[in-house]
């Protein structure tokens, strides 16, 4: 298949009850390129316009974008308008054809003296995502002695899907996983840290995915969960193959209609937008996130055949 030209905006508007004198912000609004992905534009309209803006690399690879605005402001308005071609990732995955678990869960495993594997940082916990025992005895009804690694993944990501309900404003930011985990509740952000979670309690390695979801063209009414607002997904690193993508939310494999904006050990490190502010009293936020796609002769696929979209 050819590949697909998306179009993204992505708007964020905060309204405050009282005037912001001094604003900070860290934004990570700009996609990753990828082998499967290639940022052909992205701009940023800030609104004030800000006093002194700079744009980054952060430790992860993502471009991480520093504002600030020092004149008095009662409202924030942060448009990113992206164009981006995606194709297919993995597009000839054989999950039965990856190796033992247990011999990726072991090469991550600290050896005095042995090589550096840069798939390990992801292993531990981070201020998200706690490695637990719940959370490793749940995970281990899909991961049996002797089984391929992505076959185990897949099935706990099934799991996943369906055991956890999908509840919008059901959780915030700050939820513990623990809790989302014990309540089966939460929104894509809550099934990618228990994903994550899951898989690091066991000793493998696997990282926050921030990005979008194309909708236009998907079979009705199983409208996949992500549209309309940015989504979030996990990657599970596998020997050879490298990190491959799993969306527990839509139960699917990432395939065109994701786009990758930023990746991290979880959502703390790729927020869309954070700041610190002096002022503003109480606030109101506003996102609005429009994905489409442009004229193009091929179609889209929905994924890699691992159910309907839709949560």
């Amino acid at each position: 298949m050819s590949d697909a030209l998306l179009s993204v905006s992505h708007v964020t508007e905060y309204r405050y009850s009282a005037r912001v004198e001094l604003g900070h912000h860290v934004a990570h609004l700009t996609p990753r390129s990828e082998v499967y992905q290639s940022v052909e534009k992205c701009e940023l309209r800030i609104d004030p316009a800000p006093n002194d803006y700079t744009n980054g690399t952060d430790s992860f690879g993502n471009t991480r974008s520093y504002f600030s605005i020092f004149s008095p402001h009662e409202r924030l308005r942060v448009e990113a308008s992206s164009r981006l071609r995606v194709r297919d990732r993995n597009p000839d995955l054989d999950p039965a054809a990856s190796p033992d678990w247990r011999m990726v869960r072991d090469s991550l495993q600290f050896r005095a003296a042995g090589p550096y594997v840069p798939a390990s940082e992801f292993a531990f916990a981070s201020p998200y995502v706690p490695r637990e025992r719940e959370l490793a005895q749940y995970a281990l009804a899909s991961f049996a002695a002797g089984r391929p690694l992505l076959e185990s993944a897949i099935e706990l990501m099934h799991r996943v899907h369906a055991d956890f309900r999908y509840r919008p404003a059901s959780t915030e930011i700050s939820t513990p996983v623990l809790q989302a985990f014990r309540a089966r509740t939460g929104v894509c952000q809550d099934f990618s840290h228990v994903m994550i979670g899951c898989l690091r309690s066991i000793g493998l390695s696997a990282r926050y995915v921030s990005g979008y979801l194309l909708t236009a063209g998907a079979p009705q009414p199983h409208r996949p969960i992500g549209a309309d607002a940015s989504h979030a997904w996990i990657s599970v690193h596998c020997p050879v193959l490298g990190w491959v993508d799993l969306d527990a939310t839509n139960d699917v494999i990432p395939q065109r209609r994701h786009v990758t904006l930023a990746l991290g050990r979880d959502y703390g490190d790729v927020a869309p937008l954070r700041g610190v502010i002096r002022g503003g009293g109480e606030h109101e936020l506003a996102v609005a996130v429009r994905v489409t796609r442009d004229p193009d002769p091929d179609q889209l696929d929905g994924g890699k055949g691992l159910g309907t979209p839709g949560g």
